[in-house]
């Protein structure tokens, strides 16, 4: 089988130049993702079509030909497959139903497999779709991210919402977050056996969070969902994205026993290069507003990302979503300037 660069480095092995993805690379910065979104209607619609999910997922392997393809979807299609109203309206963003703490016990982790029927049909047809050397990333949201949107009913700047019933009530907190690792380990399982390669657990918000809870809601649910993920599947290879977590990634690192680590344009690379190479891949960190400017600040800080983190495992993405401002030409500039890139 053709060799996919991005799986030897999740397996350990350090390749220059790097492997790279994007974050959002299949959005709103495409022309032909927001003709395929028109046909669609509604996001959900979108996410839950096999036919336009492929498509979508597929654009910009055809376009820029990554070394990786994320299956096109959102982390609040976990909540949704719970029972819970779930919308996206446009200029707002995801709207949901708020939930009560009280609510949790009638929400069914187990019952998730049957709304999310066409997300695993799209995973197949994607796989069958990928060239062979691509890598196929599967993902969910992690925990206390998609708990932020289950308790505020849309994004916040500051998740006060969650935060306020995580300290106010911890035990009712914690059985959310029992739900949803359950959750996310059934539909992250489902995924592998349908046709991803490896898994990326997005926990946007964790960054909002003092240590002690980011140990109880980010670190110790991604460590469950890891090892109860690797019980499924052992050899099961895993990415987390804690976006802001800045001098808790080495502990993140160490205790959840993921293969990589996403890190934003934030974290230094003299502490990512020391403090976390050793122990995991890397994964970021461009500033995505320089894939908006383009040019020389593009390039410059392409080449630091390299300089900084290329001697060790390297994943080359940004430190968050490309934005919809990006111009398609900066992403292909981009592209080249990663692999013509020399030691």
């Amino acid at each position: 089988m053709t060799e996919r660069k991005m799986m030897k480095v999740l397996s350990g092995e350090s390749v220059f130049p790097p492997p790279i993805w994007i974050m959002r690379q299949a959005g709103r910065y495409l022309p032909e993702y927001r003709a395929t979104r028109a046909e669609a209607g509604g996001f959900l619609d979108l996410c839950y079509t096999p036919k336009l999910a492929t498509e979508v997922t597929l654009q910009p392997i055809r376009r820029y030909g990554f070394d990786a393809a994320i299956l096109f979807s959102d982390i609040l299609v976990v909540p949704d497959a719970l029972g819970r109203k779930v919308a996206f309206k446009e200029g707002e963003g995801p709207v949901l139903e708020p939930l009560d703490l009280a609510e949790v016990d009638a929400l069914d982790p187990t019952a998730i497999h049957g709304r999310l029927a066409p997300v695993y049909e799209a995973v197949e047809l994607i796989r069958a779709g990928l060239p062979a050397e691509t890598t196929f990333l599967g993902f969910c949201g992690a925990p206390w991210t998609v708990a932020t949107y289950m308790i505020a009913g849309r994004g916040t700047t500051d998740q006060g919402p969650a935060r306020k019933a995580a300290l106010g009530d911890p035990e009712g907190f914690a059985k959310l977050v029992d739900v949803l690792v359950e959750a996310s380990i059934a539909y992250l399982a489902k995924q592998i056996s349908c046709g991803v390669d490896a898994v990326q657990i997005f926990d946007t918000w964790a960054g909002v969070l003092d240590e002690s809870e980011f140990e109880k809601w980010v670190i110790a649910p991604a460590k469950r969902i890891v090892a109860g993920l690797r019980a499924i599947h052992p050899n099961a290879r895993v990415i987390g994205f804690p976006k802001g977590a800045q001098a808790l990634l080495e502990r993140y690192v160490v205790e959840t026993g993921v293969d990589a680590v996403g890190i934003d344009w934030t974290v230094p690379h003299a502490f990512a290069r020391d403090r976390i190479q050793p122990r995991a891949a890397v994964q970021g960190n461009l500033d995505p507003m320089r894939v908006v400017v383009g040019g020389r600040a593009l390039d410059e800080g392409v080449d630091r990302v390299l300089d900084g983190l290329g001697a060790g495992r390297l994943i080359f993405n940004l430190g968050h979503g490309i934005t919809p401002e990006a111009d398609p030409a900066h992403m292909a500039r981009l592209v080249d300037r990663v692999r013509g890139a020399r030691r």
